[in-house]
């Protein structure tokens, strides 16, 4: 029988390495959901990467029944979201499956800029929210000051707020009864239209596409006809089900459910995460709100480091694809590297997971680019161009102004360190906005940054200014204009495109200097002289030199007249202009790399 009230749809919400995946391995344990062979750690973390990194690249969904101590049993639905900045769309949406949301905070490390951000969505979201304090068995654990700061936070009562020990399973039953005591049953018409949400997507190579769907009203069951309202699409339905990590076919999924649907979807991107499913005879009149189309923010040339490893570079971008919807590639060619793609992410962790996959899982060496954000170029002509690859960069002349991306920050840091912090972020051409002081010793920080001056290394930089104890957290992007300069890398007068940045006018003299000492260094002597300038349009802002080697003409000349010296080494001076005019430069690998080390 189908009761909605013995429902629960919940999600778990925490800032990185705060006990999220430990915490959802003790309420499988406590439900029996799993048997002893099927446990591990970070059961719910199926890739290697997640389980090495500590953290949540895919959303996933399971199962519990859980007797509770009223005597009833209750079907609880843990969706589990990703736990990075990177993937906030798709975290969104997860939470929008939800009711209710379990808040874990570390008792050692208090609420950090990630947790504050995904409370927000989770309020956006109308979710109940449990607080919950995790590690409470760590010896530098002070939950009764943590508890006090959510109590603060979320104007709760000081006793909503469990202690827990997710790894030693103290508290693990108390929370278990929370979430059936507090957060709300979901609602819905079993009776209505259906009104499907897509909050994640797999592939099976054998049945196409897998989405994860929430029932928010109707049902579905083998043999509806279905359609995705954001490309109208129709397929049949051949199985539902619920995951229990492997799926378990169902007669029909109900409002309120949590599972899967197979209806023969060729790709995952037909199945884009937010869309709404709907059936053909009778169709739901409004899709779910909340929608967006995902796009990449971050972009990036990636070449094989073998000319010939082309072809096999594709294939396994499109088998990485099959699976990341989220991912895009289109393929692009430099005078420098050769064949490669253009490849877009959601941001930089994505970018490391793929580019870590694609060597790991299919064993590619790659040489990267830096990493480009979207720029929208107004031009002259009073038209616009939106342009990731900085040689797709109109000629000086035709552009009017560049717009940038611009994100709203969150910076959470003891207060000793916000003078290192307000230092790093005038750096980064941050533009301060305010400062909350969470408590005596911790202050939250809101600043907007250009994207471009984020992705890069800045995590890394906030992290060694505050001796790790600063978290970050940003938003979705928006566009404003900026000052932005196409600045060109130059080798004996010829371009490297693979080189070339837009970067603000301020920066780009020093990037230049930089980039071209460091090239200085890397690329080897040749027979003549090298030189490496760093231009904006026809202005050349700096200019390193590689001396050449030299063959000591005069050596078999033992005294004699100076004239038969200076003959030779005339000869020699013309056969080294000749040879710069046709010699052409190699330039190692090495070199590309070095752009990405760059001091901003």
């Amino acid at each position: 029988m189908h009761e909605l009230s013995k429902i629960r749809n919940f999600s778990i919400i925490a800032h990185i390495d705060h006990g999220k995946s430990t915490l959802a391995d003790r309420l499988l344990e406590r439900t029996k959901t799993l048997s002893d062979r099927q446990m591990h750690a970070q059961v719910l973390d199926s890739m290697e990467l997640e389980q090495e990194r500590g953290i949540t690249i895919k959303a996933h969904a399971i199962r519990l029944d859980y007797k509770a101590r009223d005597g009833n049993i209750y079907r609880l639905n843990l969706i589990d979201t990703p736990g990075h900045v990177d993937f906030t769309y798709e975290v969104s949406r997860s939470l929008a499956a939800c009711d209710g949301a379990i808040l874990v905070v570390d008792a050692a490390q208090g609420i950090e800029a990630q947790t504050l951000s995904n409370l927000y969505l989770a309020l956006d979201n109308n979710l109940e929210i449990l607080p919950v304090v995790n590690k409470i068995d760590l010896p530098a654990a002070n939950p009764s000051k943590v508890a006090a700061e959510l109590v603060e936070l979320l104007g709760c009562k000081p006793e909503d707020v469990i202690k827990v020990s997710a790894k030693q399973g103290i508290g693990v039953d108390d929370v278990l009864e929370a979430v059936v005591r507090i957060i709300p049953p979901p609602q819905g018409d079993p009776n209505a239209a259906l009104q499907a949400m897509v909050f994640d997507s797999t592939f099976d190579s054998y049945r196409g596409a897998r989405p994860l769907v929430k029932i928010f009203n109707g049902s579905v069951r083998k043999g509806d006809k279905i359609r995705f309202f954001s490309h109208s699409k129709q397929y049949e339905v051949e199985e539902v089900g619920f995951l229990r990590l492997e799926a378990i076919p169902q007669e029909v999924l109900m409002a309120g459910d949590v599972g899967y649907l197979f209806a023969s979807v060729r790709e995952v991107a037909d199945t884009k995460i937010g869309d709404t499913i709907t059936t053909v005879a009778n169709p739901a009149r409004e899709a779910v709100k909340g929608f967006v189309n995902v796009k990449p923010m971050v972009f990036s040339g990636l070449y094989p480091a073998v000319a010939e490893d082309f072809t096999q570079l594709r294939e396994s971008l499109e088998k990485l694809k099959l699976n990341d919807s989220s991912l895009s590639f289109t393929p692009e060619s430099s005078t420098a590297l050769g064949f490669g793609f253009r490849v877009g992410f959601l941001g930089l962790l994505h970018m490391e997971i793929i580019t870590e996959r694609l060597s790991r899982e299919y064993g590619q060496t790659i040489i990267n680019t830096v990493p480009n954000v979207e720029y929208v170029v107004h031009k002259t002509d009073s038209t616009t161009q939106v342009i990731d690859n900085p040689a797709e960069m109109p000629p000086t002349g035709q552009v009017e102004y560049i717009e940038e991306p611009f994100v709203e920050s969150q910076i959470i840091v003891p207060t000793e360190y916000i003078g290192a912090i307000m230092k790093l972020a005038t750096e980064r051409r941050g533009e301060y906005k305010t400062t909350e002081y969470l408590s005596t010793t911790r202050a939250s920080l809101t600043y907007a940054f250009p994207l471009s001056e984020i992705i890069f290394d800045f995590y890394d930089k906030l992290k060694s200014f505050t001796r790790g104890y600063a978290s970050f957290d940003y938003g979705l992007p928006y566009y404003r204009r900026s000052d932005l300069v196409k600045l060109d890398i130059l080798v004996n007068d010829d371009p490297v495109d693979a080189l070339s940045v837009i970067i603000h006018r301020e920066k780009a003299y020093h990037w230049g200097m930089q980039l071209g000492e460091k090239l200085r260094k890397l690329i080897p002597r040749q027979m003549f002289e090298v030189v490496i300038q760093a231009a904006i349009g026809s202005r050349i802002i700096s200019r390193a030199t590689i001396v050449p080697l030299r063959k000591n003409v005069t050596a078999k000349c033992y005294g004699g007249d100076i004239t038969r010296k200076r003959k030779l080494l005339e000869r020699q001076k013309e056969g080294k202009r000749r040879m710069k005019q046709i010699g052409s430069v190699e330039i190692p690998q090495e070199a590309f790399l070095a752009a990405l080390k760059i001091e901003r």
